[in-house]
């Protein structure tokens, strides 16, 4: 199968640029992959689609303000760093713009010096190794200095830092947010468990391949980069009960579905576990443990458009994202939502 056969042609004014004015008035495609029906509703309405003794399974990641400019320490030259992943306490896995200033050994300086790093390396696909020098509390001098890292797409200035984060966010360690959740309100999350839907947590960290285009022509050949995930025994324990008694297991977002999936034993049974992932999945993929996603409008050609192509076919995918095109729904982190069933 071709990364070309998941092409979509989207107008670039419906790319949102901002977040809807309230989060659950998002708009809402339901969509059954068995029929291919599709119904148009508001996001609030997904309570409507769930079941008592289903479970909602939330990724509680929270977003670092990764995003940090600064100066090369002996030339002042201008440098920005999209911290990825933490290895240690004060080492990190980044991406450099402009690359070919953090050579090994060039040694960086941000906010006036009250934080400084060195480049130790060079990483997985020309991402820098960074080991950072500071005095105090790291998280409370990344908070000041950083900025969160909105994908490249958007281009309007974010005024509430918290819009980028889901009401539920809790675990610090995300490049990116996972932006199905960001539809939920507090009230909303309340009505849901109100009906006798059970919400499960787990946690995984959003990374690199957020911001990596599909550069191979067949799907195989794509590499995914690994990210970091955890289950805790409540997590499992709800998860697994849901599947025993005959509910459905629906996963909020990609980030959501790939954790359970990599965790899962050929049976679907979970269990505590944490570790690194680099599960790819496309059609042809036989799930363990979801029966249903709820997931935003992913851009053409990427691995997240082939991961919910695998909940269906290629081609009824397809055209629920063209229907959503011509409907005029808003795509990508801050657009609306769709709920595949």
């Amino acid at each position: 199968m071709k990364v070309k056969d998941f092409y979509f042609d989207l107008p670039e004014e419906q790319i949102a640029q901002k977040p809807a004015e309230k989060r659950d008035l998002s708009r809402l495609m339901v969509y059954d992959r068995e029929s291919g029906e599709v119904e148009h509703k508001v996001f609030k309405d997904i309570v409507d689609y769930l079941n008592e003794g289903d479970c909602l399974v939330l990724n509680n990641t929270r977003v670092l303000p990764a995003r940090l400019f600064g100066a090369k320490e002996n030339t002042g030259g201008k440098v920005e760093f999209l911290l990825l992943k933490r290895i240690d306490k004060d080492t990190w896995e980044s991406l450099v713009k402009p690359g070919k200033k953090a050579k090994p050994g060039t040694r960086f300086v941000f906010g006036d010096g009250r934080l400084k790093c060195e480049v130790t390396g060079i990483g997985e696909e020309g991402s820098r190794i960074i080991k950072f020098e500071y005095d105090g509390v790291f998280e409370e001098i990344l908070d000041e200095l950083g900025n969160m890292p909105l994908p490249p797409y958007i281009t309007e200035r974010l005024e509430d830092r918290e819009r980028y984060q889901t009401v539920y966010s809790k675990e610090a360690g995300s490049a990116a947010a996972p932006t199905a959740g960001l539809h939920f309100t507090e009230e909303l999350l309340e009505k849901i468990q109100d009906k006798g839907v059970k919400l499960a947590y787990v946690t995984l960290h959003v990374g690199l391949g957020t911001f990596r285009p599909v550069k191979a022509e067949t799907i195989a050949e794509h590499h995914m980069h690994s990210e970091y995930y955890e289950i805790d025994e409540e997590a499992a324990k709800i998860i697994n009960e849901t599947k025993e008694n005959g509910g459905r297991v629906i996963a909020v977002g990609t980030t959501s579905c790939r954790t359970l999936e990599s965790a899962a034993e050929e049976n679907g049974q979970l269990e505590e576990k944490k570790g690194d992932t680099e599960i790819f999945i496309y059609p042809g993929y036989k799930f363990k443990v979801i029966d249903g996603i709820i997931t935003n409008f992913h851009l053409p050609e990427s691995t997240l458009i082939m991961l919910i192509s695998a909940l269906s076919t290629r081609d009824k995918i397809i055209n629920a994202y063209n229907i959503a095109v011509k409907e005029n729904y808003r795509f990508f982190s801050f657009g609306d939502a769709m709920f595949i069933r």
